[in-house]
């Protein structure tokens, strides 16, 4: 009985890290994207001021 209550709390534990990282993953992607973006349109704001 006290392996099988400590193998549901284990398997709980790990499916909900999991869930954490792939939202980790995923806020991390959209945020590399938006500063890309950020960089560009700065890139090219002073591009467009110096020329």
């Amino acid at each position: 009985m006290k392996s099988l209550l400590s193998l549901t709390l284990v398997l709980t534990f790990f499916s909900g890290c999991s869930a954490t990282w792939h939202g980790v993953k995923e806020d991390t992607s959209h945020s590399v994207e938006w500063t890309k973006e950020q960089v560009n349109h700065g890139a090219a704001y002073v591009k467009e001021k110096t020329e």
